[in-house]
């Protein structure tokens, strides 16, 4: 009775660990992969600035912001914040060497607004997909 448990949970956390594994021996892409990835669902929008750049995603009814960097590298200050209209925003942001988020709202029939910076230069989209 408890054996089958212990396999089921033995198999889980090799499936977690194979998985993690897998994240470390892969190391840092291109960054247009890896966010793409993280968000899923289609690109909505990209903002281009200096040192990077904001890019937002909606699927299945939720908004999902990264910011990535232009020249992945050493770590330096990144943030992303998105925010649904009448909502709290949610935000990323510590060093980071790649990007930022993803960060991800709730927004079927909600406008929402992004936000994103690397290394003090930045960019903002306003209120989008309303």
């Amino acid at each position: 009775m408890f054996g089958g448990g212990s396999h089921r949970r033995a198999g889980w956390g090799l499936a977690v660990f194979l998985a993690t594994g897998s994240l470390i021996v892969l190391g840092p892409g291109t960054g247009s992969a890896d966010a793409a990835a993280a968000c899923g669902g289609r690109q909505v929008k990209t903002v281009p600035f200096a040192t990077g750049e904001l890019r937002v995603y909606k699927t299945h009814g939720y908004a999902c912001a990264v910011t990535v960097a232009k020249s992945p590298g050493a770590r330096r200050q990144m943030a992303v914040t998105l925010q649904a209209r009448g909502g709290g925003p949610v935000s990323d942001s510590g060093l980071f060497t790649q990007q930022a988020g993803p960060v991800t709202v709730h927004a079927i029939n909600r406008c929402v607004r992004a936000s994103g910076s690397v290394a003090g230069s930045g960019a903002s989209t306003g209120w989008i997909l309303c």
